[in-house]
């Protein structure tokens, strides 16, 4: 089985940066997209970007693209999100997410998930 796990998050002022990573293990193919997610207290869990790790290719949340970029790193099997100008409106915990096969954008697809990490932004 897949095991991820989160790390990276923390507190900041609005218009700077963080990369969180996402260590994972398990096999390739129950792995073969990866994605990120977040969800912030009160909120519905939000999808920020889907990869497709086989095809190199993906989509991202039009509220997120120009400002976040999704890489991965096959050798070490670690997946990172970099965000940029970081606005309050992302405060939220952050989720590395996995499924075998194909990419979907809904969160209940994905079968394996790490433990989260926290993002906060400030005005």
């Amino acid at each position: 089985q897949v095991q991820l796990v989160e790390s990276g998050g923390g507190s900041v002022q609005a218009g700077e940066s963080l990369r969180l990573s996402c260590s994972a293990s398990g096999n390739t193919a129950d792995r073969n997209c990866v994605a990120w997610f977040r969800q912030a207290p009160g909120k519905n869990r939000e999808t920020v970007v889907v990869h497709n790790t086989f095809l190199d290719g993906g989509s991202i949340d039009s509220s997120v693209k120009g400002r976040f970029t999704m890489s991965l790193d096959k050798a070490k099997m670690m997946y990172y999100l970099q965000m940029n100008n970081l606005k309050p409106e992302d405060t939220a915990m952050y989720y590395c997410a996995a499924k075998a096969d194909s990419c979907s954008w809904s969160f209940k697809d994905f079968t394996a998930w790490g433990q989260g990490t926290q993002v906060t932004v400030s005005p």
